[in-house]
């Protein structure tokens, strides 16, 4: 069958662009037509359309994408949808732990997944009908449309599970369109597979430093290892990464010592970064999934729409005993919290000692918000149902709005957004992942000093907010030189028990992978993979603390089951991919879930 291939109107001015450039608007608009694939047989085509599968790592379909806050961040407790009851309640569902096969927003990132993957196999599919292309760059690019991929099949199996998505790769594709096909196969090999060739065939760096690179397919290769629970063959590349690998720059990984780097689009694939998706002013600006992910009002930073609020239990994570360490055992439950409300009034404790990593991952009322000035209660939409809490890794800065590398109405649109790209994999992750194997292996000092590497850099002073004067509107104007809350973060000492035993160790670092990455779609994930127990103790843990502040919110929550480590697969897909021709269904429902 011949395909009818979507085009995107300016790929031509992006292959001349490159993928580097989030702020120049490089591979996006609407497409303009629909040719057959013959046509694109060839170098230029064969480009084309690898750059149309990069793109679909910002594929406009919603709350649904990459980021994954919804059912990374939300469902893994470190924040409440945010908003107001009735905006977006197909949501609440996903927040109140009582989510169902019927829920769209599972159908869209099942669609968003098979987007990505059917892309890759198209490009593919050109490139080996691509006589005219020179032979070490058509190999470099099979190596890229593999990772990606393995990339979408890897959202996927975190998703619905190894069995869940049934595995097309390019010669089924080539066959059909749509191809239909049966899943309740393990897919980790054929994502491992992808991930082996993509290492061989790519190039340690690349000249776009948008696309993959062999140090990029080694991450996500130790990242898949990880959540399919096989750290023995995690280890060495996850060594490798730490000791010899590469951004995508060519700089050696090395982690910043300013937090902010990593999510201001003025240092973008800076040496703690390892793949970035790339976002643009003149598309996405920012990701779609996260457009609403806002300030509601009250500021010129934003007015929309009050998404994604941190939660209690998060922000109450980052305080830290006299020693500045973290509180392993729940001790930071309770008060003081670092904020609280009262008739109505949010109050943001400044005297109690706190990791630093809070005011920069969480907006808190009266603490400075990036160069925006101190953030003002009138910022959140509806304190009663998603608390007080404001994101802020993802928020743009005045200086990126000044720069004109951000937007308070994307496309003309009502919802804000910046060309910051987003960090799907960083060194940050890599190195706590290796202390995980580390501290499996017994090796309890080595995996101590790859958490310390983390908590030095935390320490930072380039990482401490300090309190600013602001003009009548409350706007910054100059930062002074007095913190702005009690900060105090060190390493572990060597006389913790964190370097002596193992339960602790391993406890230690599945913490400190809390604060670090807090807010960036990963906390559910790894709950899954620590284990069923672990997952719902964890989860339950949340809902216990959050519900005394948002009894409305989570009042009737209750933690998914041991066995529900990913979700079920949306009815909508089973019911349109319908029967074989011996009537036996091509989907089948994950075992958790069957009714």
């Amino acid at each position: 069958m011949k395909h009818k291939i979507l085009i995107l109107g300016s790929l031509v001015t992006a292959l001349s662009l490159g993928l580097a450039s989030c702020g120049e608007g490089f591979l996006y608009k609407a497409p303009q037509g629909a040719i057959d694939q013959s046509a694109l047989s060839n170098s230029q085509g064969a480009e084309l359309l690898c750059v149309n599968a990069y793109a679909s790592l910002t594929y406009p379909m919603g709350f649904e994408g990459p980021s994954n806050w919804v059912f990374g961040s939300m469902y893994g407790g470190d924040a409440h949808k945010g908003s107001t009851q009735s905006d977006q309640s197909v949501l609440n569902a996903v927040e109140k732990y009582a989510i169902t096969n019927t829920n769209s927003y599972l159908s869209v990132k099942w669609r968003l997944t098979f987007y990505g993957v059917k892309r890759a196999n198209l490009a593919m599919n050109v490139l080996e009908a691509a006589t005219d292309m020179d032979a070490s760059t058509k190999a470099i690019r099979v190596g890229e449309m593999k990772f990606l991929r393995a990339f979408w099949y890897f959202e996927g199996v975190k998703m619905f599970g190894p069995t869940g998505c049934p595995f097309i790769d390019e010669a089924t594709a080539a066959a059909d369109n749509d191809p239909k096909v049966h899943n309740g196969t393990d897919i980790y090999p054929n994502i491992i597979s992808d991930l082996q060739a993509a290492i061989a065939a790519l190039p340690a760096t690349q000249g776009d430093p948008g696309r993959a690179n062999q140090w990029a397919a080694k991450a996500l290769l130790a990242k898949v290892y990880m959540q399919k629970g096989d750290m023995a063959s995690a280890k060495p590349i996850l060594k490798d990464i730490v000791d010899n690998g590469l951004s995508p720059k060519g700089v050696k990984l090395a982690l910043r010592s300013t937090l902010d780097d990593n999510w201001n689009s003025a240092t973008e694939h800076n040496s703690e970064s390892i793949f970035e998706i790339e976002h643009s002013m003149t598309y996405d600006c920012g990701g779609y999934d996260m457009m609403l992910n806002f300030p509601y009002g009250g500021s010129s930073l934003s007015t929309c729409c009050g998404f994604f609020q941190p939660s209690y239990d998060l922000a109450d994570s980052y305080k830290v005993d006299a020693n500045g360490l973290p509180y392993l055992n729940k001790e930071y439950q309770g008060a003081p919290h670092v904020s609280s409300v009262a008739n109505g009034t949010v109050t943001s404790d400044t005297k109690v000692a706190v990791d630093p990593r809070l005011d920069f991952t969480i907006g808190r009322v009266g603490i400075p918000y990036m160069d925006w000035g101190p953030m003002e209660q009138a910022w959140v939409r509806d304190i009663s149902n998603g608390g007080p809490f404001e994101p802020k890794k993802h928020v743009f800065h005045k200086a990126e709005l000044d720069a004109g590398l951000a937007s308070n109405s994307v496309n003309g649109w009502w919802a804000p957004g910046s060309a910051k790209n987003m960090q799907y994999l960083s060194l940050r992750d890599i190195k706590l992942l290796y202390a995980e194997c580390l501290a499996n292996d017994g090796d309890l000092a080595g995996a101590m000093q790859q958490v310390n590497d983390i908590r030095n850099r935390a320490a930072s002073p380039t990482n401490i907010i300090y309190q600013v004067t602001t003009d009548a509107s409350d706007r910054q104007v100059a930062v002074t030189t007095t913190p702005a809350a009690n900060y105090l973060v060190k390493p572990y000492p060597s006389t913790h028990a964190a370097f002596s035993d193992k339960a602790t160790c391993i406890k230690a670092i599945r913490f400190e992978r809390k604060l670090e990455l807090g807010m960036e779609g990963v906390r559910f994930y790894d709950l899954a993979r620590w284990g069923g127990a672990v997952m719902r103790q964890e989860i339950q843990n949340f809902i216990d603390y959050d519900k005394q502040f948002l009894p409305t919110t989570m009042g009737s929550s209750s933690a998914p089951s041991a066995d529900k480590l990913w979700f079920p697969i949306p009815l909508t897909q089973i019911q349109t991919l319908g029967n074989d021709e011996s009537g036996a269904p091509y989907l089948v429902q994950t075992d958790p879930w069957k009714e």
